[in-house]
């Protein structure tokens, strides 16, 4: 019987920008959500129903925390000290492993392609997708929050993405963006977690717990 060698696949930064990043994507789902179709207040003092401004504050708080994890997360792709993955959010790139493991996801085939990276070609695209949703929604919402500053460090921020808010359409369109944006993230994590559950059953090599161990254990070459 082959012996089952654990191998690192993922440090503890990544692991802990990981779980930081989702508990933020979820804070700002949620609050989104509550910002678009408010909760009306029927009783009470007037002072006592200003709920959209405390959760318009706690969602701007944890978009400023997701900027930051995502300016971290940039950080370790190019310069982590274990592995610095910004090849492998690129084997997607490699079309006969594409091929291979979409048909190893639609069962046709038995395996799937050999371990190259950190990322399977599918998961690499599916990152970078996330990546590229992260900037999208961290620069719209700095629009969206420096247009309700005149002075500061926000409204310095605005005045240099000013011209990214008329080259997206306006102001009422890049709010529209940024709430588009809010559903491919609900989209991404059920496909996410849907696929991680998957993977973990069907491979059995410890993908769901490898997020919190940081260890995985390969049984052969996919």
């Amino acid at each position: 019987m082959e012996a089952i060698v654990p191998q690192k696949h993922w440090t503890a930064a990544i692991r802990i920008n990981h779980w930081a990043m989702a508990v933020a994507i979820f804070v700002l789902i949620g609050t989104g959500f509550l910002i678009a179709y408010p909760i009306t207040v029927q009783v009470g003092e007037t002072w006592q129903k200003f709920s959209v401004g405390t959760i318009r504050f706690v969602h701007i708080l944890f978009g400023v925390f997701l900027t930051l994890l995502f300016v971290w997360r940039v950080y370790l792709a190019f310069f982590s000290t274990f592995r610095a993955d910004w090849r492998d959010l690129l084997a997607f790139t490699n079309i006969p492993d594409t091929v291979r493991q979409i048909k190893f996801y639609l069962l046709i085939d038995k395996k799937g392609p050999p371990h190259r990276g950190l990322y399977g070609p599918m998961q690499s695209m599916a990152y970078l997708g996330l990546f590229g949703m992260v900037f999208l929604i961290v620069v719209t919402g700095l629009i969206l929050m420096g247009a309700g500053y005149g002075t500061g460090l926000t409204s310095w921020v605005y005045a240099i993405l000013k011209p990214v808010e008329g080259l997206l359409g306006g102001l009422a369109a890049v709010r529209y963006i940024h709430h588009v944006l809010t559903w491919g993230f609900v989209l991404f994590i059920v496909v996410h977690v849907y696929m991680a559950f998957w993977y973990d059953a069907v491979l059995k090599e410890g993908t769901l717990s490898s997020m919190v161990s940081g260890y995985m254990y390969p049984k052969g070459d996919h």
